[in-house]
């Protein structure tokens, strides 16, 4: 499906009258999907999923419907949003995001949940383990200590001197994990980690502010639905700013932003439909292993360095996995 094509099926869906296309077609499996940004900003990752399930031979609008909902970076608006697909009696309900598994568990402890993606669910409390996930919550998990680890020691690489690090962040529990490890390896490397809130869009304005401010020498942004929603003017400012930016998805490095190192989104979506296939074939939730990543992506804008005045190391650039020229 081509992009233009996509981005209306998901405004079509996600602005649907409540069970309207359930009541059309009720034989249907209903598959209903939460993002932290708009469909404009994430359609084409979110595209995996769909891609993922016709793989494995459900064909939708014979097989299932989807139903997809967006808090168009509104955190809050989660809560509503999961009771709103449980009311549609959906059949699984995949996450987008970490910040909105609580408020789909909070909702249902019966819809089985698959998590597109997740920060330490263990740590969270969102499953028991990553073996045997024990209640109606299973998925992908991200390494964020280790990709954190990682990000801040090629930044290191790429800024010679650096002592001052931003972390820009919005709410959610990413964080938790984030922060934590970004102090240790600061600690260990003699970086200062400065946390920088940003829950609403002109909070990431004033963010790059105090940052500068506090004579930050690059910022390190944690994944988020919100975050990626506005990653273009997140490179904007760290552009105006003369900020070098680490983040954890591609999709930000090409907006404008310096390096990225972290898994493939859209690979993890597709991945979803595994555990979905299985879900609507009788597996439970609490029988699926929450996976995690085996492989990470380095990609580096050198455009980016060169408006920047940064010289990226050999040593950087033999490990990237994309560069864009």
């Amino acid at each position: 499906m081509r992009r233009r094509e996509f981005t209306t099926a998901l405004v079509t869906s996600a602005l649907y009258p409540r069970g309207a296309l359930a009541q059309m077609l009720p034989s249907l499996k209903r598959i209903a999907f939460l993002s932290g940004a708009n469909p404009e900003a994430v359609g084409p990752i979110l595209s995996g999923l769909t891609d993922g399930l016709a793989e494995l031979g459900h064909v939708e609008g014979r097989d299932y419907e989807m139903i997809w909902r967006f808090s168009e970076g509104h955190s809050e608006r989660f809560p509503a949003l999961a009771r709103e697909v449980v009311a549609l009696r959906a059949d699984v309900i995949v996450l987008g995001t970490p910040a909105a598994t609580r408020a789909t568990m909070d909702a249902t402890r019966t819809i089985p949940i698959v998590m597109g993606i997740s920060a330490d669910p263990v740590g969270n409390g969102f499953v028991k383990s990553l073996a045997r996930p024990g209640g109606n919550v299973t998925g992908l998990a991200s390494l964020q200590e280790e990709t954190t680890a990682k990000k801040i020691e090629l930044l290191g690489m790429i800024v010679p001197g650096m002592k001052r690090l931003g972390v820009l962040h919005a709410p959610g529990p990413t964080p938790a994990v984030v922060l934590p490890s970004a102090r240790l390896i600061g600690a260990r490397l003699g970086i200062e980690v400065l946390p920088a809130l940003a829950a609403e869009t002109p909070q990431i304005d004033a963010a790059f502010a105090i940052l500068a401010a506090a004579k930050a020498d690059a910022v390190l942004s944690v994944a988020d639905g919100f975050l990626m929603q506005q990653r273009a003017q997140i490179a904007r400012l760290a552009g105006e700013r003369r900020l070098p930016t680490a983040f954890a998805q591609r999709e930000y490095v090409l907006a404008g932003g310096l390096i990225s190192y972290g898994e493939n989104l859209r690979a993890f979506f597709k991945r979803s439909a595994v555990f979905v296939d299985k879900i609507l074939k009788g597996a439970h939730p609490s029988d699926l292993p929450v996976e995690q990543p085996t492989h990470f992506r380095l990609v580096i804008n050198m455009r980016t360095a060169a408006a920047l005045g940064l010289t990226i190391p050999t040593t950087v650039l033999a490990f990237a996995d994309e560069v864009i020229e």
